[in-house]
């Protein structure tokens, strides 16, 4: 299947998105919508990240888990995505560059690495319900950042 990507621009620097990024609890923040029954395991933060969590997208459930497995500050974070007893598996990268007017351009890529039969076979319906979840991921991102950034001792 086809690599997917959604991009917000934010007012933030790319080191304000960076550090809010390579939080992973942070994610939580913006994605609660589809994933839910956050589980934290390793650092708070950078390489060795996880969590599993419970996604609820196109009416189906499963348990997923991303651990944090590349990180280049400020500029890239990347995921390893695993479910379906590995039948499913996945990298997400965050890439961050700046603008030239300033604030920064945060681009999210969902690449699949294995995919059962199921979703290859229904492959333009799971890309638009992952392109659809993950634009909402990038709006619901700039407000979180927002918050974050203009929050005292951030």
């Amino acid at each position: 299947m086809k690599p997917l990507t959604v991009s917000i621009d934010v007012p933030h620097t790319p080191e304000q998105v960076y550090g809010f990024l390579d939080v992973m609890a942070n994610h939580e923040r913006f994605t609660d919508h589809y994933l839910t029954n956050w589980r934290y395991t390793g650092p708070a933060r950078g390489v060795g990240s996880c969590v599993t969590v419970t996604a609820a997208l196109g009416g189906t459930q499963t348990d997923v888990t991303i651990d944090v497995v590349e990180s280049e500050a400020p500029r890239r974070i990347v995921e390893r995505n695993v479910s379906e007893a590995g039948r499913r598996q996945g990298r997400g990268s965050y890439v961050i560059e700046p603008l030239p007017t300033g604030g920064a351009r945060v681009s999210f890529t969902y690449t699949w690495v294995r995919a059962p039969l199921a979703d290859r076979l229904l492959a333009p319906v799971v890309r638009a319900t992952m392109r659809r979840a993950n634009r909402t991921v990038m709006r619901r991102l700039a407000t979180e950042l927002a918050r974050h950034v203009s929050a005292p001792n951030s």
